[in-house]
C-alpha cells in the first residue's frame, strides 16, 4: 500500500514530504492512499544510462486521485511506451530492489 504524508489539521497531502504542512505549517502523518491516479506528464527515455533498465522506458509524473496537485515522479510499466498518454488512468504496483520497494504505476485494465 502506498503511503503519503498528510496534514491532519487541513487535510492537505504533501509530496515530497517535509517537516510540516506547506499550507498551514502543522505536523504531517503518513497515511495510505488509493494508489490510483492519472498520467500528468511523461517522457520516454531512449538513452541507456543504467544498464539494468531496458530502453525505452517511461518517466512520468502521476497525479494521485486524492488531490489535484498531488503528483509523484515514477515509471510507467506493463505497457508499450508508445501507448502512454497524458490523462491515462494508472494504478500503483511495487517493485523490490534489495530491501527497498519502489512504487511504479501501470495502466488500469480496461
Amino acid at each position: 500500500m502506498l503511503h503519503v504524508a498528510r496534514c491532519e489539521a487541513c487535510d492537505r497531502w504533501v509530496h515530497p514530504a517535509s517537516d510540516a504542512c506547506t499550507d498551514c505549517g502543522r505536523p504531517l502523518t503518513w497515511e495510505p492512499v488509493s494508489g490510483r491516479g492519472t498520467v500528468f506528464t511523461f517522457t520516454v527515455n531512449h538513452q541507456p544510462f543504467n544498464p539494468e533498465l531496458r530502453v525505452p522506458y517511461v518517466i512520468a509524473l502521476v497525479q494521485l486521485d486524492e488531490q489535484v496537485d498531488l503528483r509523484i515522479p515514477t515509471n510507467i510499466v506493463d505497457c508499450d511506451p508508445a501507448d502512454v498518454a497524458i490523462g491515462m488512468p494508472v494504478t500503483v504496483r511495487f517493485e523490490q530492489q534489495g530491501d527497498v520497494f519502489f512504487p511504479l504505476f501501470a495502466p488500469v485494465a480496461a
